[in-house]
C-alpha cells in the first residue's frame, strides 16, 4: 500500500522538486494565515479581507494566459525561479514593513497583487513540468502527491504560524516564508530535466489561439476548465472567510482560526492519499463529480452549524472532496493535453482554477455584511451541489470521462 502511495518518488527529480516545494508551501500558509488575521484585525472588515484575497488571486485571471506561452517558450525552471524570487522579495518587504511599524492596509495588498503576479508566470511552468518528471501512468499519483504536499503544508503552516503569530508576531510568519523560499530555489537547480521548446516566430497572441484551439477541439476540456472555475469560486470563499466564522460566529480567536485550518489540511491529505493509494482510477469524471456534491453539502452544512466540534469534523470532509475532486479534474486535463500544449492549455486551467478565487472571494466578502457569512457560505454550498447535478444528469460529457 505505501509503495502504492508513493510511487512518484521513485522518480528522483519528482522527489527533488515535491521536498522543496513543501517547504516553500509551509512557508507560504504561515504567511497567508498571519496575513488573513492580520488584515482582519486592522480593518475589522470581511470585505478587506476578501479584497486581500482577490487582490492575491486576480493577477493568475489576468496574466497566466502570457505565462503559459512563456512556459512552452523557455526552460520552465527558469520561469519557476523567477517567481521564487519575487515572492521572497515580497515577503521580506513586508517582515520589515511590520517589523519598522510602517504597515499599512494597502501596503499588504499591494504586495498581495504582486505575488499574485508572480504565481500567474509559475503556476503554468510547475503544471507543464511535472508531467516531464514522470511516466505518464504515474501522473495521477504525482498529482495526488503535489496535494498531499500543498495540504501537508496546510496542517504544519497554520499550526507554526499560530504559535509565531501569539508568541512573537506576525513578522516572524513573514520573515520565516522568506526564508522557505531557499528550498524550492535550490531543488530546482538541482533538477536535471529540463524543456528545450521549439523555436517559433509565432507571436504571443498566436501562440494564445493555438492552445484555444487545442482547447475547443477536446470535447470536455471546455467542460472541465468551467467545472475548475465555478468549483473554486463556490468552495474557496468558505476557507478565505474562516477567520469570520472563528471570531464572528464561535466568538473564538486565532487558535479557533487555525484549527479551522489544520482540519481542512487534513481532510485535505486524506482525500490525497486515497487518490494515491487507489491509483489509475476509472470514471474520473463521475468520482469528481460525485465529490463536487458531497463538498456543497458538507459547506452548506458548515455554514449552519453551531457546534465546534461538527464544525471541525465538516471542515475535514470538505477538505477531502475538494482535493478528490481538484485531483481528478486536473488529472483528466494533463492526461488530455499534448506536452507541446501543455504551458498553454495549463495556463488556461490555471486562470479557471486560480480565476474563480479571486471573484468567488471578493463576491462573498461583498455578500457576507448584507446577508452574514452562514448564509452566503450555505448558498455557495447549495449552488455547488446543484452544479455537480447538472454535469452529472444534464451535461454528461464529464461524467462519461
Amino acid at each position: 500500500m505505501l509503495r502504492r502511495i508513493f510511487k512518484a518518488f521513485q522518480y528522483r527529480d519528482f522527489r527533488i522538486l515535491w521536498m522543496g516545494a513543501c517547504t516553500s508551501s509551509i512557508g507560504s500558509w504561515m504567511q497567508q494565515m498571519a496575513q488573513a488575521w492580520l488584515v482582519y484585525d486592522m480593518s475589522k472588515s470581511s470585505f478587506m479581507l476578501g479584497l486581500d484575497a482577490f487582490l492575491g488571486d486576480i493577477p493568475i485571471f489576468l496574466f497566466s494566459l502570457v505565462g503559459g506561452v512563456i512556459a512552452d517558450r523557455i526552460d520552465r525552471r527558469y520561469v519557476l525561479l523567477g517567481s521564487q524570487y519575487v515572492q521572497m522579495t515580497c515577503a521580506l518587504v513586508l517582515t520589515a514593513l511590520l517589523a519598522f511599524h510602517k504597515v499599512h492596509i494597502w501596503h499588504i495588498l499591494c504586495l498581495s497583487f504582486v505575488v499574485g503576479t508572480a504565481q500567474s508566470f509559475g503556476g503554468p511552468a510547475y503544471s507543464a513540468l511535472v508531467p516531464s518528471l514522470v511516466e505518464k501512468e504515474d501522473l495521477s499519483n504525482a498529482i495526488a502527491m503535489n496535494s498531499i504536499q500543498f495540504n501537508l503544508a496546510r496542517i504544519i503552516g497554520p499550526v507554526i504560524g499560530g504559535v509565531i503569530l501569539k508568541t512573537a508576531g506576525a513578522a516572524w510568519c513573514f520573515g520565516l516564508n522568506a526564508l522557505s523560499f531557499v528550498a524550492v530555489i535550490v531543488s530546482i537547480n538541482h533538477l536535471r530535466i529540463s524543456f528545450h521548446p521549439p523555436r517559433t516566430g509565432e507571436s504571443v497572441l498566436a501562440s494564445m489561439q493555438q492552445g484555444f484551439g487545442f482547447i475547443r477541439k477536446q470535447g470536455a476540456m471546455v467542460s472541465l476548465i468551467a467545472l475548475a472555475f465555478l468549483m473554486t469560486a463556490l468552495a474557496i470563499p468558505t476557507i478565505t472567510f474562516l477567520p469570520v466564522f472563528a471570531r464572528e460566529v464561535f466568538h473564538g480567536g486565532p487558535e479557533t482560526y487555525t484549527l479551522f485550518l489544520v482540519c481542512t489540511g487534513l481532510g485535505s491529505i486524506s482525500g490525497a492519499l486515497l487518490v494515491a493509494a487507489s491509483g489509475n482510477q476509472k470514471h474520473k469524471g463521475r468520482i469528481a463529480l460525485c465529490m463536487l456534491m458531497l463538498l456543497g453539502a458538507d459547506m452548506a452544512g458548515f455554514a449552519r452549524s453551531k457546534n465546534v466540534f461538527l464544525s471541525y469534523l465538516l471542515l475535514y470532509i470538505a477538505g477531502a472532496a475538494l482535493v478528490w475532486a481538484f485531483s481528478m479534474i486536473s488529472s483528466l486535463v494533463q492526461l488530455i493535453t499534448a506536452n507541446e500544449m501543455r504551458g498553454r492549455v495549463m495556463s488556461v486551467y490555471n486562470v479557471a482554477f486560480r480565476g474563480g478565487m479571486p471573484f468567488g472571494s471578493l463576491a462573498s466578502g461583498r455578500l457576507i455584511p448584507m446577508f452574514t457569512a452562514p448564509i452566503v457560505i450555505a448558498a455557495n454550498g447549495v449552488l455547488l451541489f446543484c452544479l455537480g447535478l447538472y454535469f452529472m444528469v444534464v451535461k454528461r460529457r464529464v461524467a462519461a470521462l
